[in-house]
């Protein structure tokens, strides 16, 4: 075995870099139609099993982020339950869907995913059951999100964990956001405050 080999893959998970990713944002789109799946229709389960339907979002901002525990961005759960906090009372939801799909950096089975997330980053925001962001077995809410002919407004590719969406009140997908992109940086604040 090529000895260099685990230690380049070592120093990749170390730091947690994903592959290059650059920031990719739309205006409303007016090619919608209605026969297109309305993001207001989704639904996932919760961290603790219980059904959550899209339906309660409307009229609110949304951010939807892929998350992992082991992950060199793992700290950007106490930004977004910083961002959470300052904006949830003037209607920003902040959802995280816990998945393992990048370097297995999210191996645990829900219970231990929300009491990490509790103790190590006080999390209180909306997170979901442990979903696929790739693949065949893609969750239909990242199917949603990643795929134009279901948004109507683009195509993204989910590259890495801690990967956002941001969705206006009327459920239309706003931007895609490379994990690199802090929850804090001013491209998502005065989205969140416009």
């Amino acid at each position: 075995m090529n000895r260099s080999a685990p230690l380049l893959l070592c120093a990749l998970m170390a730091c947690g870099a994903p592959p290059k990713a650059t920031t990719t944002t739309s205006s409303t789109s007016t090619e919608a139609t209605s026969t297109m799946p309305e993001f207001h229709m989704l639904s996932a389960t919760t961290i603790d099993g219980r059904p959550f339907s899209f339906e309660q979002l409307k009229g609110r901002k949304v951010i939807i982020v892929n998350t992992a525990s082991e992950c060199g961005y793992t700290p950007q759960y106490a930004q977004l339950q910083e961002l959470y906090d300052a904006h949830k009372d003037k209607g920003l939801v902040v959802l995280g869907f816990p998945s393992n799909d990048f370097g297995g950096q999210e191996p645990g089975a829900e219970a231990e995913i929300a009491a990490f997330c509790s103790k190590n980053y006080g999390v209180t925001f909306p997170m979901m059951s442990k979903v696929r962001t790739t693949g065949a077995e893609q969750h239909p809410v990242y199917t949603w999100l990643t795929r134009r002919d279901r948004n109507g407004v683009l195509n993204a590719e989910v590259k890495w964990n801690f990967h956002k969406f941001l969705i206006d009140e009327q459920g239309v997908l706003q931007k895609e956001l490379p994990s690199s992109v802090s929850p804090l940086d001013p491209v998502v604040l005065a989205w969140v405050e416009g």
